[in-house]
């Protein structure tokens, strides 16, 4: 089966739901073949369009069978800032390595990488190491480095008060 863009679809309470599993690195990937849990081919084929896909996003339906799609769990590190001076902290950190984050629970999440894990707790950060699903990408707009005053400084001021 070819999806070319994503339905506008209703769950139907009746209808058995159907896996189709991805990594959370595949979710926005253009191009791709994946075989849902009853065997089912899919061709994604979004040419003109960012896909997103979402856990829990009917992506095609037929008689009595919802096509879901479902993330992956993967090793990820775990960190529990404790105020919003260590989520500005953390979050600098993480996007100095270009590395993607994402964010559930009062929690940070980012795909596991032993020497960020290792950095991360010699800073002094609460971290650990679990199998969880990145579900929520944390979207960000960052200004050239070159402006007057660094990114990190203007998230620090922001924070100064809770200090």
């Amino acid at each position: 089966m070819l999806i070319t863009q994503k339905p506008q679809v209703i769950l139907n309470t009746n209808s058995e739901t159907i896996w189709i599993d991805l990594e959370w690195f595949e979710t926005n990937k253009r191009i791709q073949h994946k075989t849902a849990a009853d065997g089912k081919d899919f061709r994604f084929k979004f040419l003109h369009e960012n896909p997103n896909l979402q856990q829990g996003e009917i992506i095609h339906q037929e008689t009595g069978k919802d096509y879901v799609i479902r993330i992956l769990p993967c090793e990820c590190i775990v960190i529990k800032p404790k105020n919003n001076f260590e989520t500005a902290s953390i979050c600098y950190e993480i996007g100095n390595k270009h590395l993607p984050l994402f964010y559930e629970a009062e929690e940070l999440l980012v795909p596991f990488e032993k020497p960020l894990f290792r950095q991360l707790t010699a800073m002094g950060f609460e971290v650990s190491q679990e199998n969880r699903a990145l579900l929520y990408p944390l979207k960000t707009s960052v200004a050239p480095h070159g402006e007057s005053g660094t990114l990190f400084s203007k998230i620090m001021n922001l924070t100064q008060k809770e200090v």
